[in-house]
């Protein structure tokens, strides 16, 4: 092991290289090139091996890394790939979209001093050698169970229940009103953090391993063409799980907040990747959600708000200014992606809050106001107050609102009112059981926990399916005359 591993001490860290922000800036592309096979053996044996891998601790997955970089390094790729596949459904995905930053890379032994192992990119690199080998196949139960899933939601969390469950021989039905799988990561991040292909060839492989896909089919209070109704889910499927996600966009409150051209980062964000799909999109072609020669101000400081600038920058806006309240160090999102922001020309007006919107028939403004930091919360975070006769005007064509999302209100959308909630719209679910409040109907992700990483849905998907299969073994095992009370 020490010929091969702990060489942080003359080895210097080396992330993918990055293409020059003059070429990416004109198309959807991911940013970073590929490892080959020596550069990412020879980063992997930087590893340090430590006996408290703390990567490994703040992985919501707890993957394994230093044992699959340790792999790596030694040339056994194909073993690198299945512990890395062991903890992670969607390793390929993660290392490209995690914040490591935050994360894995953040608490890496020898950050301080050495800088972190590449974490994230030998994670990508794994895998992606993994479908170029051949070695990625779709799940083959040893044995077929009668029992029947219906799962909700085609995001990360819902495609990561419907592989584990597959893999213990159940009869897996994704349900999804969108047209396409992936949730978020196939219709909200943009194609430069995330290529479609990745996203679609994993639908493919789930496909192939006779997990069957409902498209365009929502959740609803009545059967339709188009919609499927709760009761008919639960009627249908021995057990359910509910991961759908949260979807409705934070309003922005203030003078002029209802003008044209002031929108919702989901909307915009799902405009741009499906015309990058492919597909017709009229908003896009009418100007309405295309930044193209326009003033564009994004609202936020999040990974959402990062995703909308660079997506502004790249459909050819004449100036793209990102407005938060808090300072650089504040902000939630990954400061790797401020960083490639600023790169593409993205002009950040931190500790900054919006007033009003200017204009008549159309946005013309963001009046705002200058903050500053307070003392800490009740959380632990420093407040923000406004600081007074601070006030300035920036000139948008377009605003886009990049505040977070919250849960829908499912019990009045799929008309079951026994269906708790949290204060915060969130289900509420077992803490150990992922069970709601209905027998039989599970719920994981970004549902339960509000808006989170992909990475948090994956990990509440695989328990959320443990779980599911422990309550239908012991349903099972239960003598028929309890089962059919």
């Amino acid at each position: 092991m020490v010929d091969r591993m702990l060489q942080f001490v003359s080895v210097h860290q080396h992330q993918p290289d990055k293409r020059v922000a003059a070429e990416r800036r004109h198309d959807f592309d991911e940013i970073y090139r590929d490892f080959d096979i020596p550069q990412a053996e020879v980063q992997s044996s930087r590893c340090s091996q430590c006996g408290v891998p703390f990567c490994s601790v703040h992985c919501p997955l707890s993957n394994h890394i230093p044992d699959w970089l340790k792999l790596t390094a030694e040339g056994r790729l194909e073993e690198a790939y299945e512990v890395s596949s062991a903890t992670n459904n969607f390793p390929e995905i993660c290392g490209r979209i995690c914040p490591q930053d935050r994360l894995c890379e953040g608490n890496c032994v020898i950050e301080k001093g050495f800088e972190s192992v590449t974490i994230g990119a030998v994670e990508r690199f794994i895998t992606d050698n993994a479908w170029e080998q051949g070695w990625v196949k779709p799940v083959r139960p040893r044995q077929e169970r009668r029992e029947s899933v219906g799962i909700i939601g085609a995001g990360p969390g819902g495609l990561a229940a419907a592989e584990q469950l597959r893999k213990q021989g159940y009869q897996v039905h994704v349900y999804d009103r969108y047209d396409r799988v992936g949730g978020l990561m196939i219709y909200g991040i943009p194609g430069f953090k995330l290529e479609k292909d990745i996203v679609l060839r994993r639908h493919a492989l789930l496909a192939e391993g006779a997990i069957e896909f409902h498209l365009g089919k929502g959740v609803a209070t009545e059967d339709s063409d188009t919609e499927i109704s709760f009761a008919t889910l639960r009627h249908r499927h021995d057990a359910v799980l509910i991961a759908a996600g949260v979807y409705k966009s934070r309003e922005l409150g203030g003078p002029g907040s209802g003008l044209p051209g002031i929108v919702k980062a989901l909307d915009y964000l799902t405009v741009s990747n499906r015309r990058s799909l492919g597909d017709d999109v009229p908003e896009f072609d009418s100007g309405l959600l295309n930044a193209a020669g326009k003033n564009v101000v994004v609202i936020g400081g999040g990974d959402t708000a990062m995703d909308c600038v660079r997506t502004a920058v790249r459909q050819g806006a004449k100036s793209v200014k990102c407005l938060y309240r808090r300072d650089r160090a504040n902000m939630p999102g990954s400061l790797r992606e401020v960083k490639n922001a600023e790169e593409e020309g993205v002009e950040f007006v931190w500790l900054a809050a919006p007033e009003a919107f200017l204009g008549d028939d159309m946005v013309t403004g963001v009046r705002a106001v200058r903050m500053k930091l307070g003392l800490p919360d009740a959380s632990g975070r420093q407040s923000v107050d406004a600081v007074e006769q601070s006030g300035f005007t920036l000139e948008a064509d377009i605003v886009i609102k990049a505040l977070g999302f919250d849960p829908e209100e499912l019990p009045t959308l799929w008309g079951e009112p026994a269906l708790e909630v949290s204060r915060w719209g969130t289900l509420k679910v077992g803490q150990k059981t992922f069970m709601t409040s209905l027998p039989g109907v599970f719920a994981a992700g970004d549902i339960v926990r509000g808006a989170s990483l992909v990475v948090w849905a994956i990990r509440d998907g695989r328990d959320a399916a443990a779980q599911m299969h422990r309550w239908m073994g012991a349903r099972a095992e239960q003598p028929l005359s309890v089962a059919a009370e």
